[in-house]
């Protein structure tokens, strides 16, 4: 059999991506198989090909309840008999479709893994002439994954009392190694059998954000890529509210998707977005899983998700037609608070819980570190890679400082204080708090007490998260972490390796009644004339000038070159090669 003649015949597709064709020929061999494909690499084909060319009926278990009625219907268009039985479904209708499985119309069955909980769907299954079992996001059946679900434990159980012995089939986009064992070993495939291609997105940009307005950042990046499609995950169903309601304020089409609204409304803004009606769909981070639209340009976390695999997955909806297309997360300290209040008020075991907590920690550093961010997630799921070149950390040109003094002395206060205490208490010990809880320890008498007095609390806090991110600290599981040093970090204290980051940490400096009150909306058009004049010119904008200076510029509003000459930063040089055409933006501001 030419498998290639049989996918063109079908699908319409020349040849096969890495790993279907092998996982396909394991299937139709009877091997279970395990498939590790990144998101966009095509695993449907492994299973629907095998269903066409196989006499029996191909069972499909997925958890995407919302969207199996999409990859149904792309499947009747393309002539292949299928349907689904999920909550969605009236009992009348469930029977009917139970009937046309029986009665040998339908190929291919999908179910959710609930279904199996029933007794008469399990006694349905034993007269079906059951080939193979694919198993859609098998990392739900692994208590490490990222999105466990009991009840795919539970309908494993059921596989060993099909009276066809069906092939299993498990596939996933994300699975670190250890996910991967337990797949292996709840599904009883072996290692032999798992077929990994590899997590590279090579099409795939990724940019960290931190430090800025995620409302400024959206409208900036938005008109530079308008009549783009994307998505933008958000973090509660009120922010997917808030966030579709401002884009659609300031001009950019947007819908939204979460569980609150009427299965219509999702229906109706789930196609509009499919067929191109508007660009933009804000949502909630289920959305999109399934869903094959091949043109999405970018992918947008307004908040930080939970997992490094949530993540990796939901980026993926990005690019998936091999063009180069954008996964941005915009990160700041409040999206920490958050998840870690969903996972306090979540209804998981503790064991669970810190699990959660441990996952969560995972991808703070991901959002902290200043190495390869694509590297980052490749090694995150056992993989290993080269530099991407073209992620936010490659390309950030800012100088890199020695910080290896201002490390020691973090490292050597995790040490002093035992190793026993989370990133607030050591940042607390660094600057010299006088916070009654520490007063108990007695911490004032270390070596290490106010050490660090000149910094703030949260330029420490950040330091210490860059170097929980490049594995100079570790960090336990739980709730409450401690933090610990690593054997890289004890070879930064004994002098043995020197420490690197481009974000300086400098002195705390007070802010001055001039920066608190400066016009914000004149300071943006300072900064568009800056960069004008620091690309004709070829060199950085704050060597024209710095912020501090337009933030003055944009205080004092300078009427002439008397009064520019006020101007934090203006002296007669830059006064003569700069003073009229600024002079003349902060006029052309007032006379707007």
């Amino acid at each position: 059999m030419n498998l290639e003649e049989k996918l063109k015949e079908f699908f319409g597709y020349e040849s096969f991506r890495q790993g279907q064709k092998q996982i396909i020929e394991q299937v139709l061999q009877g091997t279970d198989t395990l498939g590790i494909l990144p998101t966009g690499a095509g695993k449907s084909i492994c299973y629907q090909l095998p269903a066409l060319l196989q006499e029996g009926i191909t069972l499909v278990v997925s958890p995407l309840i919302s969207l199996m009625k999409d990859q149904v219907d792309q499947l009747n268009i393309a002539n292949i008999p299928a349907t689904f039985i999920n909550s969605t479904v009236d009992e009348m209708e469930v029977h009917f479709r139970m009937q046309q499985v029986e009665s040998g119309q339908v190929k291919i069955l999908f179910v959710a893994p609930e279904r199996f909980e029933l007794e008469s769907f399990n006694s349905f299954l034993q007269h079906l002439p059951i080939d193979l079992v694919a198993i859609d996001e098998a990392h739900c059946i692994s208590q490490w994954g990222h999105d466990f679900r009991p009840s795919y434990v539970t309908f494993a159980e059921r596989l060993s009392d099909l009276p066809t012995s069906p092939t299993i089939l498990a596939l996933t986009a994300t699975a670190t190694p250890r996910v991967s064992q337990d797949i292996q070993e709840l599904l009883h495939i072996s290692a032999e059998s798992t077929v990994k291609t590899g997590f590279l997105r090579e099409n795939l940009r990724f940019e960290v954000v931190k430090g800025k307005d995620k409302r400024d950042f959206l409208k900036s990046y938005l008109k530079e890529h308008q009549d783009e499609s994307g998505i933008i995950y958000a973090n509660t169903r009120k922010e997917v509210e808030e966030v579709t309601e401002w884009l659609n304020r300031n001009h950019f089409p947007a819908k939204r998707y979460h569980a609150g609204l009427s299965e219509r409304e999702r229906q109706k803004n789930q196609e509009d977005f499919l067929y191109d009606a508007v660009p933009i769909m804000v949502a909630i981070n289920a959305f999109g899983m399934g869903i094959n639209k091949s043109n999405v340009r970018f992918v947008i976390h307004y908040g930080m998700p939970a997992t490094i695999e949530a993540y990796y997955q939901e980026a993926g909806r990005a690019g998936r037609d091999g063009l180069d297309s954008d996964a941005v997360l915009l990160f700041s300290p409040n999206d920490v608070r958050l998840r870690n209040f969903l996972i306090e008020q979540g209804e998981g075991s503790e064991q669970h819980k810190e699990q959660e907590y441990e996952k969560l920690r995972q991808m703070q550093a991901y959002a902290s570190s200043e190495t390869c961010l694509q590297g980052y997630i490749l090694q995150y799921f056992g993989d290993k890679g080269e530099d991407c070149h073209k992620c936010s950390n490659c390309l950030d040109d800012r100088e890199r400082t020695d910080v290896t003094l201002e490390t020691q002395k973090v490292l050597s206060c995790v040490v002093r204080m035992e190793q026993r205490f989370g990133k607030t208490a050591v940042a607390q010990v660094l600057v010299g708090s006088k916070n009654k809880n520490l007063a108990r320890w007695n911490f004032e008498k270390l070596s290490t007490f106010g050490i660090m007095k000149d910094y703030s609390q949260k330029a420490i806090g950040e330091l210490i998260d860059f170097l929980t991110g490049e594995g100079y600290l570790v960090v336990s599981a739980g709730k409450y972490p401690l933090l610990g040093v690593s054997k890289r970090g004890i070879d930064v204290l004994q002098g043995r390796e020197r420490v690197w980051r481009r974000a300086a940490l400098s002195p705390e400096k007070k802010t001055t009644a001039s920066e608190l009150s400066f016009n914000a909306e004149l300071f943006e058009d300072l900064r568009t004339l800056r960069l004008e004049l620091a690309k004709e010119e070829g060199v950085p904008p704050f060597m024209i000038f710095s912020d501090a200076s337009l933030k003055d510029m944009a205080r004092i509003m300078p009427q002439g070159e008397e009064e520019f000459l006020k101007v934090s930063g203006v002296g007669q040089v830059k006064l003569k090669k700069y003073g009229k055409a600024f002079l003349e933006t902060v006029k052309a501001y007032e006379n707007r």
